[in-house]
């Protein structure tokens, strides 16, 4: 969804499609701000309902499960206890706004329940698992001392509009979590493993005292435990473990409330449940407090030959153990019931909660075939089926399939019943006859249609209208192009059949002052950036900007960044990265280009398009790209040039790899600009992150793992390098043990080669498996001893005696290859060899200063 289209634009657009006057009603696939709704709701934990008035204050988002907003009441006819006029509550509507979620979505459902989504078209499931919720905050108070744990909901109601079930709840005014900057990567590791082995649940004895996320062994440090005195090193990312503790202990309250595949929502191993546990506005100062739960509601049907996450092999063994073959809502009411006895002092008030639970829930497991529940029943219940049938009509209710006559027709016959549902299976014309059969105001549109001409105008000027809202939504047409669209009918199908591609490229075919700024933004702005100072600082003001919308960045370290905007170092930095925007479309210019030289030399070989795809496809994997190769050596240029070493040292080696060379700077900023560094580090990271679907979302734990790789690793193993070099200081360096290395490995070489000739009869040559197999790992493990043996050798010299190492094994190896009658293109084979043998073993040597233990 486009966060930038024209509100007033989608009003002029449905301001049409009513001055219709259509007799059919007009399709809503989502509201826009502003937009008054009214609902009867239905109370949660109490008995009756009440009429409430809400506007539109903000479209947050949508998913699988449903769509979300920011709503105000603006009045209330009845009483619903925690709604008052005026105040701020989140609604969500349980129909995703993208037709592609929902199908998906559906179709998973439908496979694992034979039925459709209940959430969205049975009130029951959607006031089961209101309930379930409810009592889920009550057993938060006995767990954390906090009912506000989670997140509260007032009531459910039907959605006609748009034919969905949806409830009405707590607004929370919160955050995901902060990147937090951490050099002890190695103490969060070993945290993490600790949580692992040990049984991380701390109950709390008091239940008035909220459970301390970060106590004991957690806020100073891990304990000694054979001399039962704290650490010294402080373990880090105070906010990531509170988050961590909080939701494990969350699923075991689950757990023990018989909650099973609720706690799905909040399993840390699925890799995207982050999410859904929020830190309430105003808690900063507190890592573990204001953490709170806030969604109930799964969107995608777990089946066990279709795991989506990780964790979700975890949890399909034990859906399997409990004997729940497919898992989505179920929960154990047994055990809900056996929890709730157990504290019956603290559930005084919620025992009709409870029983009403149980009759949501009976109405609602039974309105569906789920053979992998119900097994036999469905071969002998005459009830089940009853409750089935009677679902079914409920459903076709629910999404405007039938009309209020027609329902009460449906239910009094079991033969209409199921063949309305088979007309239902009919591809492309089952829509169309339900809709003659059980709709009178869909019959007349039809039949107006073919009966007047005027009126078949305006409803095919309306049906557009109503697709271009939802384009314009989207993005795929801007303001003007939406008015002029709506208000033709060629325009219209000559965008329709494009409208199947993605949103940006849709726009992109179509718009050509769109497809001319981006091109600008891609191509010409990286070099303006270059050339132009007051463009870079206002480039890097957009994104500081951009960061404290996005909780990023504190105003402190905003202001701090500010300030030093105008500092020849930070200009430097800025002009550097300009260049590494500049390198961005380099390897795929490259790739592309050299895989279309080969397919048009090559167009008549079979295969000749895979061979160019999988050059492609290679560029993108290889460590070092044209691009990187591109940035490296700009990054060595500007070094040469200064004759300034220090300042690059970081840039100069991570700038020549992929990927993490975008990074380069941002990490080399670290201890002169500490801010800006954390910063843009942070905000470059996370932002190619957030392209992978359902993981790359914004709190999800891939941001996490992505930030820390790119900054809090370097930043630790920066750390561990300056730590082991003062204890280096102390010893001389030593460089004798380079010659015996690259003999050492070359008489092994030759040994193998001797071998492999005598067992082949011909020498390896150029064989890529003997090369893998055979040289590699003796070039690695010289390549580790020559840095391990370099004495009080400064970072830098390691690197270089591992380098002088390879140039000399290759040499030698070759010189001896030749006189053994093996080479014949000596020079080609002896620069080739001391390439690789070098960058074989600069890479051993990085690895093992990296892979050492930390210097006591």
């Amino acid at each position: 969804m486009s966060s930038d289209y024209s509100v007033e634009v989608c009003k002029e657009l449905e301001a049409g499609v009513r001055a219709a006057k259509l007799y059919r009603p007009m399709r809503v696939s989502r509201y826009d701000a502003g937009t008054e709704l009214i609902y009867d709701v239905s109370c949660v934990g109490q008995k009756g309902t009440a009429r409430v008035h809400l506007t539109v204050e903000k479209f947050v988002g949508g998913g699988f499960a449903g769509q979300v907003y920011r709503v105000k009441t603006t009045g209330i006819e009845g009483q619903i206890e925690g709604l008052e006029v005026g105040r701020i509550y989140g609604l969500k509507i349980l129909i995703p706004p993208s037709g592609f979620s929902r199908l998906f979505r559906n179709l998973l459902y439908f496979i694992g329940f034979q039925a459709p989504f209940q959430q969205q078209v049975n009130p029951a499931a959607a006031k089961a698992g209101a309930l379930w919720q409810k009592l889920i905050r009550r057993g938060a108070k006995i767990r954390f001392g906090d009912e506000n744990a989670v997140v509260d909901i007032y009531g459910t109601f039907v959605d006609e509009k748009q034919g969905s079930c949806g409830e009405l709840r707590e607004w929370v005014e919160g955050r995901t979590w902060r990147l937090e900057v951490d050099e002890r990567m190695d103490l969060l590791r070993q945290w993490q493993h600790d949580q692992k082995t040990e049984n991380i649940s701390q109950r709390t004895e008091d239940r008035g005292q909220r459970t301390n996320y970060l106590a004991p062994g957690l806020t100073g440090g891990s304990q000694d435990r054979s001399q039962g005195t704290e650490d010294i090193q402080p373990v880090g990312s105070p906010e990531y473990r509170a988050k961590r503790k909080f939701m494990h202990e969350f699923v075991e309250l689950l757990h023990d409330m018989g909650a099973y595949e609720f706690a799905r929502q909040y399993e840390w191993s699925t890799c995207k449940s982050q999410p859904n546990a929020l830190k309430r506005k105003g808690t900063q100062d507190d890592p573990s407090g204001g953490l709170v739960a806030v969604d109930f509601r799964a969107g995608l049907t777990l089946l066990p030959f279709l795991p989506m996450s990780p964790g979700d092999f975890k949890l399909i063994g034990k859906g399997l153990m409990r004997g729940s073959i497919v898992q989505f809502d179920r929960g154990d009411p047994a055990k809900l019931e056996a929890f709730v006895q157990a504290h019956a002092n603290d559930f005084t008030d919620m025992h009709e909660t409870l029983e009403e639970l149980k009759i949501a829930e009976q109405l609602y497991r039974d309105a569906i075939p789920d053979i992998t529940h119900h097994h036999v029943r469905l071969f002998y219940s005459r009830e089940l089926w009853s409750t089935m049938l009677n679902g079914a009509v409920t459903g076709w209710r629910v999404r405007n399939l039938v009309d209020e006559q027609h329902e009460q027709k449906l239910r009094s016959s079991t033969i209409s019943i199921l063949v309305f549902f088979a007309v239902g299976l009919i591809p492309l014309l089952g829509k169309l006859i339900r809709r003659l059969w059980a709709r009178a105001d869909w019959r007349k549109h039809y039949a107006t249609m073919l009966t007047s001409a005027d009126y078949f105008r305006r409803a095919a000027q309306a049906r557009i209208a109503e697709k271009v809202i939802d384009w314009h939504r989207d993005g795929r047409v801007d303001e003007q192009k939406a008015s002029r669209i709506a208000a033709k009918v060629w325009p219209f199908f000559c965008h329709l059949p494009l409208s199947f591609l993605p949103a940006g490229l849709h726009r992109f075919l179509t718009d050509w002052k769109h497809a001319k700024g981006r091109l600008a933004y891609y191509i010409v702005r990286p070099v303006r950036l270059y050339f132009n100072a007051e463009l870079r600082e206002q480039w890097l003001r957009d994104m500081i900007a951009e960061g404290q919308n996005k909780h990023m960045l504190s105003d402190e370290d905003a202001g701090t960044i500010l300030s030093q905007i105008n500092e020849p170092f930070i200009q430097k930095y800025l002009k550097s990265l300009a260049v590494h925007v500049c390198t961005l479309p380099v390897t795929q210019v490259v790739s592309v280009t050299i895989a279309l030289i080969y397919y048009l030399t090559h167009y008549d070989q079979p295969n000749a398009w895979a061979i160019g795809l999988g050059i492609v496809g290679l560029f993108q994997v290889v460590p070092i790209s044209p691009g990187s190769l591109t940035r490296g050596l700009y990054v060595l240029y500007l070094v040469i040039k200064e004759r300034n070493f220090k300042d690059y040292n970081i840039a100069v080696f991570l700038g020549f790899f992929k990927y993490v060379g975008y990074l380069a700077f941002p990490i080399q900023m670290t201890y002169r600009y500490p801010a800006m560094a954390r910063f843009m580090a942070g905000h470059w990271a996370t932002e190619a992150v957030h392209i992978v679907p359902v993981f790359g979302e914004r709190g999800a734990l891939l941001e996490h793992w992505v930030f820390c790789l790119f900054y809090n690793w370097p930043l630790t193993i920066r750390r561990r390098i300056q730590k082991r070099a003062e204890a280096r200081s102390q010893m001389k360096p030593r460089y004798w043990h380079v010659g015996p290395c690259a003999i050492a490995v070359v008489g092994l070489f030759t040994l193998a080669t001797f071998i492999y000739q005598q067992n082949a009869g011909a020498p390896p040559g150029s064989s890529l498996l003997w090369w893998l197999a055979v040289l590699v790992p003796p070039i690695f493990v010289c390549g580790s001893a020559v840095t391990l043996g370099c004495g009080g050798a400064t970072l830098g010299r390691r690197i270089l005696a591992a380098a002088a190492y390879g140039v000399l094994a290759g040499a030698l190896y070759t010189a001896v290859s030749t006189m053994l009658g093996h080479e014949n293109n000596i020079l080609a084979s002896g620069v080739w060899r001391a390439f690789i043998f070098a960058i074989l073993s600069i890479i051993a040597a990085l690895i093992t200063e990296i892979r050492l233990p930390e210097q006591p």
